[in-house]
């Protein structure tokens, strides 16, 4: 696999959106809120505001990552692109860019915990979900680039 990142262009709102909405279809955890259609908006908005970054390989988008200022607003991949390096690509593109990232996942979301925690985010609060549209308890996570340049990861991958 050698994907490449890129800013996302207005075009792309169909395939960011259809992974976004895939996202609360694969997982029994999370409420279906919104259409696809609706989904394609919201990534399209997302892209216009110039947040989003999209990996993609042979012309075909991955995933994409969502940051405004140093707040991840999203990051989701296709199913495929799972587990082959290309979250991390994306996020580590977005530690290039800022020196302090914060997230918020949900709770249920284990994998994404583990991914974020593995990446050297750490725990910062916690909320019951009252401030998030699926009412779902979240997590917020922080990352913080150390003073000598290195991040807080430990080891190396």
């Amino acid at each position: 696999m050698n994907p490449i990142l890129r800013p996302a262009r207005s075009t792309d709102a169909g395939t960011t959106g259809a992974i976004l909405h895939g996202f609360s279809r694969e997982n029994d955890w999370m409420p279906e809120l919104h259409s696809l259609a609706e989904a394609i908006a919201f990534c399209g908005t997302m892209i216009d505001r110039g947040w989003v970054t999209v990996v993609e390989e042979q012309a075909q988008v991955l995933g994409f990552l969502a940051r405004d200022g140093q707040e991840i607003c999203a990051l989701y991949l296709s199913g495929p692109a799972r587990r082959q390096g290309v979250g991390r690509q994306l996020l580590d593109d977005a530690k290039e860019k800022r020196a302090r990232l914060t997230l918020r996942t949900f709770e249920a979301n284990t994998a994404a915990r583990q991914f974020y925690e593995r990446n050297g985010f750490v725990e910062a609060g916690r909320s019951d979900g009252a401030r998030n549209d699926e009412n779902l308890p979240d997590i917020t996570y922080v990352w913080q680039k150390e003073d000598d340049g290195h991040d807080q990861r430990s080891g190396s991958d």
